[in-house]
């Protein structure tokens, strides 16, 4: 009867300091997440500043890198398509050079909705070398003034440049309905 009650003994032994690690484990991760939840708080309310004027204060992840860089230099950044009609596609290519000192790579192509289908060059821009962005407007359902932009990412610094588009798109026959 004795090692029965010394076994039962240990067992609620073990299992009260297993219930006890667990709730100091809760208690641990309700700390964190309560300190993660103030950080995320204080950082939204902190208003903005300019930290182009103090380099240290840059995140490491938006210095420049340093070596030798492409320069991404398109012929023009904006494009106006004028008076279109609705239901119709445009596309307009941007066209662009690698000025800089090293083979340039378009990382991405990011539309500003999703009226806009984007293409460019896949493969490394020679320094030297030409390459494109094209946008691929399509009109249906977007009647009236129109301005979209397309962020292209690239191995350059700034690693980002914005391209920009606007159409002025009439009402086609159909969507406005019979005329009485």
């Amino acid at each position: 009867m004795k090692t029965v009650k010394n076994i039962l003994l240990a067992l609620v032994l073990v299992a009260t300091s297993i219930a006890c690690r667990d709730k100091a484990a809760e208690k641990r991760i309700a700390e964190l997440e309560n300190r993660l939840a103030k950080m995320e708080q204080e950082k939204s309310t902190t208003p903005a500043t300019d930290n182009s004027a103090n380099p240290a204060v840059v995140p490491a992840s938006d210095q420049k890198p340093d070596g030798p860089l492409p320069i991404i230099e398109f012929e023009k950044m904006e494009h106006d398509f004028g008076s279109v009609p609705e239901g119709q596609k445009v596309s307009y290519t941007y066209k662009l050079k690698n000025t800089g000192s090293a083979p340039l790579i378009i990382q991405s192509a990011q539309p500003s909705c999703g009226c806009t289908v984007p293409d460019w060059t896949r493969e490394p821009i020679p320094v030297g070398g030409s390459g494109f962005v094209k946008a691929e407007f399509d009109t249906k359902g977007k009647v009236g003034a129109n301005s979209k932009s397309i962020t292209v990412t690239a191995n350059t610094w700034p690693k980002q440049a914005t391209l920009k588009f606007k159409a002025s798109v009439t009402a086609s026959a159909e969507s406005t309905g019979p005329v009485k």
